[in-house]
């Protein structure tokens, strides 16, 4: 079962002769529970692909279904709510807010979506990411690597079915880099998520279930990982 379908994205930046065509008539399939890395070079697309996905922006043409649902036919606050409750977004800037602790960090998603957190589910996700010691410091607190353990488990409190990841270790170095993979992997699998992630990093890229490279605004499947 399909959760994601991309069918025949463009995205066309500026007019005449001065356009750039960031992306090609992209299509590709995503089942539910899988775990696909995007990789390319830096402009080839791969960014915005994914800002595109997740309703961060608007493609020029083509559609984008996630549960089945064409995200693009719903207006601007319905879409909101859908990204909110069924997107889980990771940066590779962190982007945690500094006055919040870690704790508060986690569970804004849910704030802003008036909803009371699960406090079960949300002990299982700092059990998960280590850091029941650290909930109650700020993100000035922490390390890099405990910063974006934070940002995971921000994406995961409301249950998305969608996890987006872009560069979320670029920050990071080898070690913690391998600890945060890790652990998003373990996180999605046990709530049967769907992870769609951009990395540089080869070896992370070899460890998904399939990788997607974008080249020039084109997108190649370059197939699943062989056991």
């Amino acid at each position: 079962m399909n959760l994601l379908e991309v069918n025949n994205i463009c995205k066309t930046y500026g007019n005449g002769e001065t356009s750039v065509h960031a992306l090609k008539k992209v299509s590709f399939c995503v089942s539910k529970g899988e775990n696909v890395a995007v990789i390319g070079e830096s402009g080839s697309g791969k960014s915005t692909l994914l800002h595109i996905i997740g309703a961060l922006d608007t493609p020029t043409s083509g559609k984008v279904e996630i549960g089945g649902k064409d995200i693009f036919s719903i207006n601007d606050r319905k879409l909101t709510i859908f990204r909110r409750r069924n997107i889980g977004f990771i940066f590779q800037s962190f982007n945690l807010i500094p006055e919040l602790t870690v704790e508060q960090n986690i569970i804004f998603p849910m704030l802003l979506d008036y909803q009371k957190p699960d406090k079960k589910y949300l002990e299982e996700l700092l059990t998960i990411l280590n850091l029941q010691e650290r909930r109650n410091h700020l993100p000035s607190q922490l390390s890099g690597g405990q910063q974006q353990r934070v940002a995971i488990g921000r994406a995961l409190i409301t249950r998305p079915s969608l996890i987006l990841a872009d560069e979320p270790t670029g920050n990071l170095d080898t070690q913690n880099s391998s600890q945060v993979i890790a652990l998003l992997k373990e996180a999605s699998k046990k709530y049967e998520q769907t992870i769609l992630m951009i990395t540089h990093n080869r070896r992370i890229a070899q460890s998904a279930d399939r990788v997607l490279q974008v080249s020039d605004g084109v997108l190649t499947d370059l197939g699943r990982r062989r056991e």
